[in-house]
């Protein structure tokens, strides 16, 4: 789920773009693949947003930690996409933008832990965590993210969330190094994980044994329970608003008359009212003008302000 596996300070961008030398050099010996002038909409559950200056996929963790480091050393702007809870917007990312679709290992380790890269899809693990018996990521179904996201936006759902799994991180530090965090090390606030500079690319789940028959109910209950509430099968980032407490932002955005809302190609699900879906054309301004909207809206009904949980990255048009 995020958008920036990690902390990664960034210069102020010019609106102009980087120097393609200057993104050429921070790529000097980087053995994955870099591509100019990418546009982002299919790399995003939105299927919205603009062009990065250069998308890479690094080879590996140490591929990826060697790109870190020298596009840190440049002071080149860094943005580690997971792909989901973001808007990218309209004229999208100056600087690099890294995609660990590469990092996809899986390996068992002592004590029923899992490593798992970055870039594993969470579905992935599930599945590979049911063929072994292991409990612990049920909460996780229906979740599209990656591991690397699912750790940095600390996502959950009503079952669980990451931190409930989570013994420890693998993260790329701007020096270059590939070190090891532990679970105590982290702190946790909702949908975020307090990290520190750096990026993500692996993480240590602690699970415990189970009857595969018993997860596979659970994961099946729970996915029949998502398909019915949530637009699953429409273009969306997941939750937009937090939950304010002790009503929850749909039943908020909901009392306010917002159920199937338009703005352009945006609309307001009319499954579920937390959730913004791309109809088929939707930009990332009409998304925000939607946002802004129920915002409004909502605000004059029931004097809540609501905070956004999606993720609004990038430079509008």
């Amino acid at each position: 789920m995020k958008q920036g596996f990690g902390r990664t300070r960034s210069r102020k961008s010019t609106g102009q773009g980087l120097s393609r030398s200057a993104l050429k050099e921070a790529l000097d010996g980087v053995r994955g693949e870099a591509r100019f002038n990418l546009p982002l909409s299919t790399f995003t559950s939105f299927q919205i947003g603009g062009p990065a200056d250069v998308f890479v996929t690094p080879a590996d963790e140490e591929d990826a930690a060697r790109l870190f480091r020298q596009a840190h050393r440049l002071r080149i702007p860094v943005f580690v996409l997971g792909g989901t809870n973001v808007l990218i917007q309209d004229r999208g990312i100056r600087g690099i933008v890294i995609g660990l679709s590469h990092l996809k290992a899986v390996r068992v380790e002592a004590g029923h832990v899992l490593y798992a890269e970055a870039g594993v899809g969470m579905p992935t693990l599930i599945k590979r965590a049911i063929t072994l018996g292991l409990s612990g990521l049920e909460w996780a179904a229906g979740i599209p993210g990656t591991v690397g996201g699912c750790v940095v936006m600390n996502a959950g759902t009503r079952l669980g969330e990451m931190k409930d799994a989570l013994s420890g991180v693998r993260m790329a530090f701007p020096d270059g190094s590939l070190r090891d965090l532990a679970r105590a090390d982290i702190g946790f606030e909702y949908r975020r994980a307090l990290l520190p500079e750096g990026i993500v690319v692996g993480a240590r789940l602690q699970l415990k044994p189970a009857s595969k028959g018993e997860i596979e109910r659970v994961v099946k209950d729970y996915l029949r329970y998502r398909k019915a509430t949530q637009p699953l099968t429409e273009p969306n980032a997941g939750c937009v608003f937090k939950n304010p407490g002790p009503r929850t932002a749909g039943q908020l955005v909901e009392a306010a008359g917002l159920k199937g809302e338009k703005v352009g190609g945006a609309q307001v699900s009319a499954k579920h009212a937390n959730f913004i879906v791309n109809t088929g054309r939707a930009s990332a301004s009409d998304v925000l003008a939607l946002i802004r909207l129920v915002q409004d809206r909502v605000k004059a009904v029931s004097g809540v302000e609501l905070q956004l949980e999606l993720k609004v990255v990038g430079e509008a048009s």
